[in-house]
């Protein structure tokens, strides 16, 4: 399985190597968030005890780490040409492609994170507690991506539709839209802030802030003030779930 997995991973990144639009896409998107972020919508919102930037940044790596959309539309494409009938046929592990292609999701989401943090450093972006709670926020984010890919795959193989699975996009965002990641939830009406204070989204995005040291406002529900303990079942109950649901997906014919 793992020799399987790391060809299926080695072909993801070979082939998004020779395809530079998609190297542009795939790292100027989160830089560009920043900048728009940090600037624009930065300079009409007030953080208390902080900066808004040092707010936003923990806030726009959760964003990144719960994007489904690029192992979907992979996925699906995949399906939709027929590459995926061509891995049946090989005797291959049947989980082997679906776990190469979170593998190589991660690898550049690794990528992502680092740039982000660069750029985020030049407009404002401080981390102020030590490199070992920096890289506990780093395996948070990556192992909340890895187990978010596998969602993005296993709907992939379900839609089969590129198109229709560039337009899941549209249903995605609003959960990740309704968290704490770009605003705190304080001003919110209180039905909505309950449901954004509970959104796991909020948790994880709550606990990169505290590792890093940066401004998280205080809240009432439990999952931010044990930010790390709520995020880290989340992602082993998705993992749990999609994991098995993706590598049988995969493994049947249509």
């Amino acid at each position: 399985m793992i020799t399987d997995a790391s060809a299926a991973a080695l072909r993801v990144l070979l082939r998004l190597r020779h395809d530079p639009s998609g190297i542009a896409i795939t790292l100027a998107g989160p830089l560009v968030l920043v900048l728009a972020f940090g600037y624009i919508v930065g300079s009409a919102i007030t953080v208390p005890g902080g900066d808004y930037r040092e707010y936003l940044l923990p806030g726009l790596f959760v964003l990144i780490a719960v994007n489904i959309i690029p192992a979907l539309v992979t996925m699906s494409r995949d399906n939709r040409l027929g590459v995926v009938d061509r891995y049946r046929s090989m005797p291959i592990t049947r989980s082997a492609i679906p776990l190469g292609q979170a593998i190589a999701t991660s690898l550049y989401g690794f990528v992502n994170f680092v740039l982000m943090g660069a750029v985020g450093l030049l407009v404002g972006w401080r981390i102020e507690t030590g490199p070992l709670d920096v890289f506990e926020a780093l395996g948070l984010l990556l192992l909340t991506q890895f187990a978010m890919t596998w969602v993005g795959l296993y709907l992939g193989l379900v839609l089969r539709s590129q198109e229709a699975a560039g337009q899941l996009a549209i249903v995605v965002l609003p959960v990740s839209m309704v968290s704490n990641l770009m605003v705190p939830t304080d001003g919110m009406p209180a039905w909505l802030r309950t449901i954004a204070d509970w959104n796991p989204v909020s948790a994880l995005g709550q606990a990169v802030r505290e590792l890093c040291g940066n401004p998280a406002p205080p809240a009432s529900a439990w999952p931010l003030h044990h930010p790390v303990a709520a995020s880290l079942p989340w992602a082993g109950v998705i993992l749990a779930v999609f994991a098995p649901l993706g590598t049988l997906r995969f493994a049947r014919p249509r």
